[in-house]
């Protein structure tokens, strides 16, 4: 079989970025990557070497445990090995892990197996000594084997007791566990880092293990780590499971994650898996997903451990919110402003539970940065869960030759001139005219925020445009069934849906046609704001600089696209077409009927959500608190009147409930809002 040469090219980049990440983890203590980035890699290498073994090598990161601790503190052999846990990124993966032990310990039957789920805490993991009650040593896990006597910075960590709350403690315990940094601490450090203008950390994990090996413990107690007990080593108690060690530990004073279930299924631990891939954002420290271990001692011990992991464990991972890809090819979108912006596409990657593609570079200052190129090798993530962006080029990886990728002058679409506008970082199309600005200007209007216009989406809106059926937005309400029955995907009776839907828009409130002009800078609550602020159109395209920012929220960079935006003649041509055809283009003074009297019950209530909610959508029920006179925060403080409480209900309860603030269910919320 003949190899290609870029598969032997490929394996030797990857052992060589994968031996820098491991020396600047382990040794240097200054990580150049993310943990899911290098289990991205390491796999890919994996595989590789498993299809490909006559490339394996003696010095490839698959063949070695780990590596060298550090040598600033002094190095100290564990009495038993701290071994990593083997990851799996999916429930078939986690099915697979169960099939493997069963087979392995050659036991026919399994009448009863338990096990033990615990959050996967984002921190560093310490093994402590104890002395007849008292805290003799705490060393880092190092490469398993050896690690570093950090014992006068573990001992600053609050949640740590120095003396076990044991009246008979044993001669000798070591206790297993997570060092961490709380995400509010970790906000906290970076902004005294910021304004002390030092390098900020990239994640609370970096942090505390940066924390960690501070020489000064005078710092690491000013940083307030945490620390959460999850294994135990003690000889002669009778302690046979890992829950009733948990409970242990928690009775000798440890803090133990209270989130840890005990499940007598794997369809149990799925749904306790999937239960805090959500919950797990109101968490008030990170996590990256779920330890899975067999329950039972006398289990464990027969099973044992592989050179690397115990087969009695697995570690359960969320989708990577970051990941590595290749990219294919780099091309630029026409937005409803004129924006040209530049994306990536690549080789198809799972992100953040989804399958991404393309990733925005942003613009033109953003790709200078990143310096990327086709054929290059990138991390990705999603911005806010939505969005995928490119975070950063493995320049390591980059293929010889590449060429560096240069911006169009011309408008893909149009091939008008593009200009980039003073004070701007994007490049833009200046043609009014130009179908890929007419296009997003439909797909704006007809979103969900806006007009609402449902069937009206990005393919129909091709249709329209490339069959001259419109040429601006007034003209989708002069369409009718019969003009547009006939093109591709619609038939008599989606021709009739649409245009009713179109119809419909037309009795949209006043705040919502705003949000739809597209104006830049104006969202959805911006909108809002105007509205009620310019009870009509009329009196908006007046307004002077100075009223419009005077109304709060509305700053001087909105007062100004709001003038210029009036400012064009085909704009104000447009709004008189609207009036035309029928839009709400002031606000109606509602009816006031018994329930909406009530609702200002809600004036000057600050209202937080949290969980997941039976019927309504959270921008459902923040719409409804605002719409009644409250606001919507998104934290808990002494100021919250109430908390909106769902299903998986996260930190957010427990402080509401130390708080004592008044908790609501869904259908005590609807009743309050209701009554009179």
């Amino acid at each position: 079989m003949t190899i290609s040469p870029d598969i032997k090219q490929r394996i030797q980049l990857l052992r060589q970025q994968l031996q820098k990440a491991s020396y600047a983890y382990y040794v240097l203590d200054d990580p150049i990557m993310e943990d899911a980035i290098y289990d991205q890699l390491y796999r890919e290498l994996e595989q590789l070497e498993t299809e490909n073994p006559q490339f394996i090598t003696p010095d490839s990161p698959t063949q070695r445990v780990g590596d060298q601790p550090a040598s600033q503190f002094i190095s100290v052999t564990h009495n038993i090995p701290l071994y990593s846990l083997e990851n799996a990124f999916n429930l078939e993966e986690l099915k697979a892990w169960e099939k493997r032990w069963k087979k392995y310990s050659k036991k026919e039957e399994f009448t009863s197996i338990e096990y033990v789920c615990e959050l996967k805490i984002d921190g560093s993991a310490l093994a402590l000594t104890y002395e007849n009650g008292l805290l003799i040593r705490g060393v880092t896990r190092g490469d398993g084997t050896t690690g570093e006597d950090i014992t006068q910075n573990v001992r600053t960590i609050r949640s740590i007791p120095l003396k076990l709350n044991l009246d008979n403690p044993p001669p000798i315990v070591e206790v297993r566990g997570e060092a961490f940094l709380p995400l509010d601490e970790f906000d906290r450090i970076n902004q005294k880092r910021e304004e002390k203008q030092e390098a900020l950390f990239a994640n609370p994990r970096n942090a505390a293990a940066g924390t960690l090996r501070q020489l000064d413990p005078k710092i690491v107690d000013q940083r307030r780590l945490q620390f959460f007990a999850y294994t135990l080593h003690l000889q002669d108690t009778g302690i046979k499971t890992q829950w009733d060690s948990l409970n242990y530990l928690q009775n000798s004073g440890f803090l133990v994650n209270p989130h840890r279930k005990l499940c007598q299924s794997l369809e149990a631990v799925a749904d306790y898996f999937q239960q805090w891939e959500t919950a797990r954002k109101d968490l008030l420290y990170m996590t990256d997903g779920v330890v899975v271990k067999i329950n039972d001692y006398a289990l464990q011990t027969a099973l044992g451990f592989t050179q690397k992991f115990p087969r009695w464990a697995i570690a359960l991972k969320y989708p990577a919110e970051e990941a590595v890809t290749l990219v294919q090819d780099i091309i630029v979108n026409v937005g409803r402003t004129g924006a040209v912006t530049p994306m990536a596409v690549m080789q198809p990657v799972h992100i953040a539970g989804t399958t991404v593609q393309k990733a925005t570079l942003h613009n033109s200052d953003r790709i200078a940065q990143l310096d990327i190129r086709v054929g290059d090798t990138v991390v990705i993530r999603k911005a806010g869960e939505i969005i995928p962006e490119v975070v950063r080029v493995l320049e390591e990886l980059r293929p010889p030759h590449s060429q560096p990728y240069r911006m169009p002058d011309r408008c893909p679409e149009c091939h008008s001139p593009l200009k980039r506008p003073p004070k701007e970082a994007v490049i833009r199309c200046m043609n009014l005219s130009c179908r890929a600005i007419l296009r997003g200007s439909l797909v704006h209007w007809a979103s969900r925020d806006a007009l609402d216009i449902r069937g009206l989406g990005e393919k129909i809106v091709v249709l329209l445009i490339n069959n001259q059926l419109v040429n601006s937005i007034a003209d989708l309400y002069y369409l009718t069934p019969e003009k547009i029955a006939d093109l591709e995907r619609m038939g008599s009776k989606s021709a009739h849906k649409l245009i009713e839907a179109i119809d419909s828009s037309k009795q949209q409130p006043y705040f919502r046609v705003l949000y739809g002009l597209g104006i830049r800078y104006v969202g959805s609550v911006t909108a809002s704001l105007l509205a009620e602020n310019f009870p009509n159109i009329d009196q908006l395209s007046q307004a002077s600089y100075a009223s419009l920012s005077s109304v709060y929220g509305i700053g001087e960079e909105i007062a100004q696209s709001i003038i210029d935006w009036f400012s064009i003649e085909k704009n104000c041509d447009f709004i008189q077409q609207l009036k035309e055809v029928g839009l709400q283009l002031e606000t109606t003074p509602p009816k006031m009927t018994t329930v909406e009297v009530s609702l200002t019950s809600f004036s000057g209530k600050t209202f937080v959500i949290t969980g997941t909610l039976p019927t309504l959508k959270r921008n459902e029920a923040k719409a409804l608190i605002v719409e009644a006179g409250g606001k919507v925060t998104g934290s808990i403080s002494k100021k919250t009147d109430y908390l909106l409480v769902g299903e998986n209900a996260g930190s957010k309860l427990t402080q509401a409930e130390k708080l004592g603030i008044t908790q609501l269910s869904e259908t005590d919320f609807l009743t309050l809002l209701k009554s009179d």
